[in-house]
């Protein structure tokens, strides 16, 4: 299944006419591409269960909502979708982008709330080393460089500064980003090259999943 050099045009042209007028006179076209989308969706969950347990799959709306924004125009100008892990026990989330210029995948622990947040950090401060063996492996260097996501700018409340952890505990969210090129989106091996940009997630998942389903002595944790 290939997304179309026509599908990141209509993007293209909906980013300089993002209003009303323009898109109701293209709806043919949109609905086109959208279902393009879907389909290319559809395949590639086909492809992520044969790796990972996934309760949730979802395409999002073009529409923006615009209510609280102070940008008002009416359109997103990408294609997105996620999916979810199932079960308490497998955390983290995958997301991916497709938009002119700036397509991407994500996955990770975007807004943990406090309680999760506190554990993390206080399994990170006793047991840091799955995770750094993780983040400094050359695999997922590969695919990601380095973790990524909002940080407080000193010491989280609780912790020292003086932590030998510190870099990592200030996260506030914990994600791993690929970006992608026009010509990667087009090319026919896109949907398996997203679907092991996906897999190779899964050792960071993994770890982040034994934090957040285990107490500070490694017991597991009990989910209703």
């Amino acid at each position: 299944m290939l997304l179309s050099n026509d599908n990141l045009d209509f993007l293209d042209s909906l980013a300089a006419n993002n209003n009303r007028e323009w898109f109701e006179e293209h709806k043919s076209s949109f609905e086109k591409y959208q279902n393009e989308f879907k389909a290319f969706h559809s395949e590639l969950k086909k492809l992520m269960v044969q790796h990972d347990q996934l309760d949730k799959s979802k395409v999002f709306r073009i529409y923006r909502d615009v209510r609280f924004s102070k940008d008002k125009t009416p359109y997103k100008t990408h294609w997105s979708g996620t999916f979810g892990r199932a079960t308490h026990y497998l955390r983290g989330g995958y997301y991916y982008q497709i938009e002119p210029g700036k397509s991407f995948a994500a996955g990770g622990f975007f807004g943990p709330n406090s309680q999760d947040l506190l554990h993390i950090r206080k399994q990170i401060s006793q047991f840091a080393d799955p995770l750094k063996a993780v983040i400094e492996s050359s695999d997922f260097k590969k695919y990601f460089d380095s973790l990524q996501g909002e940080q407080v700018k000193t010491a989280p409340k609780g912790f020292s500064k003086e932590d030998s952890e510190i870099d990592l505990l200030r996260h506030k969210q914990f994600l791993v980003y690929r970006h992608f090129s026009d010509e990667q989106v087009l090319d026919a091996s896109f949907m398996d090259d997203l679907n092991d940009t996906f897999r190779a997630m899964r050792p960071f998942f993994n770890v982040m999943s034994d934090y957040l389903t285990t107490d500070l002595n490694g017991e597991e944790l009990k989910f209703e």
